[in-house]
């Protein structure tokens, strides 16, 4: 039998496959190179923020603060580039990681040891941290002439081109990023404790499994990625305000969960999120092109596809139950006949 989350993903690729060769039929010239372009450099962000929202949703938790944490490191970072041009990348880079782990750490230390419930916890941060932002650097734009030319041009670097489709190198680390994460979800004790204590927190608490701790780190992690999403919002945008990354934790839980993570945990897999982060910018991007559809209609399709992505799993995890149950009848009838059979044998 397939495994659930390998059905999942069979079908988000399938659903995927299928909307594009429906806007093909909306939108004239649509299949084209110019597409895969858009899609591969505007997915990298939504897709970072998958998988850290992933991270968190499997400990049976919620990081809505991610959008905020993305808009504070975008502008830090960005600042301290326009002050200090020299800075080499990968000393900004690590910049923003570590700014967003620090504000990471602070969700991680209220919901894991203050027991806060982490929707309350990053609803707060999420307000808290945008309006330090706001309060500190005031109306001021961070602009594209100010900040050292290699940032600007990072999106666009290209490591293969065909005709009109490029492959960037920012789209290649994303995917490389993604693929780590997932095998260290599925071959290290740290994820599979992850999955452990998201599927039954009472049983892994009995079995010694340090909660808190596995908590507190899927939250600092979840806050690294977003500082990482943070200068990549940075290089795609350039003109950077206060308001900078504001929606995304939308996006992020959207993506995630119609990926196939369970918003119940300890179910759903990186390599899920990432096709549904995939199909949210096919949609984003796609749209725009389609005259009779609105743009104030994007967040209502987003909720949508969490509606229908979260009753699509719940009704594929009683399918899966029921059958379970109807497979495991038979073995126990035919156990219990055994040992009748053994049993008058030996009287």
């Amino acid at each position: 039998m397939i495994r659930p989350e390998r059905l999942k993903e069979l079908s988000l690729a399938a659903i995927l496959v299928l909307t594009v060769l429906l806007f093909s039929l909306l939108v004239e010239d649509y299949i084209s190179g110019r597409i895969f372009n858009r899609v591969t450099t505007s997915v990298v962000i939504t897709a970072i923020l998958a998988a850290a929202q992933t991270l968190v949703i499997l400990t049976r938790n919620v990081d809505l603060s991610v959008g905020s944490i993305v808009g504070v490191t975008a502008y830090v970072t960005g600042d301290y580039l326009v002050g200090h041009p020299d800075t080499p990348a990968l000393v900004a880079v690590g910049l923003a990681v570590l700014l967003g782990c620090g504000l990471g750490v602070v969700n991680g230390v209220l919901v894991a040891y203050g027991r806060v419930p982490a929707i309350v916890v990053t609803l707060g941060t999420l307000a808290i941290y945008r309006s330090w932002l706001i309060d500190h650097y005031g109306g001021r734009t961070i602009t594209t002439d100010s900040l050292p030319p290699w940032v600007v041009e990072f999106p666009g670097r290209t490591l293969v081109s065909l005709g009109d489709l490029d492959l960037r190198a920012v789209f290649v680390i994303v995917v490389v990023i993604v693929a780590l994460l997932q095998l260290a979800l599925g071959r290290l004790r740290w994820g599979r404790r992850l999955y452990a204590i998201g599927s039954n927190p009472e049983a892994a608490v009995q079995a010694g499994l340090p909660r808190q701790r596995l908590v507190f780190g899927a939250f600092a992690a979840s806050g690294a990625l977003s500082g990482l999403a943070g200068f990549l919002f940075l290089s795609r945008f350039g003109t950077i305000t206060v308001v900078a990354g504001q929606g995304l934790e939308l996006d992020s839980v959207a993506a995630a969960v119609v990926g196939g993570v369970s918003i119940l945990g300890g179910a759903g897999t990186l390599l899920g999120a990432f096709l549904g982060a995939l199909l949210i910018d096919v949609l984003d991007q796609s749209l725009v092109r389609v005259e009779q559809v609105s743009e104030f209609w994007r967040n209502a399709i987003l909720g949508t596809l969490i509606l229908v992505a979260v009753v699509g799993d719940v009704t594929l995890g009683r399918w899966f139950r029921r059958r379970l149950s109807a497979q495991a009848r038979p073995e126990t009838a035919e156990v219990a006949q055994s040992t009748t059979v053994a049993v008058v044998g030996d009287a």
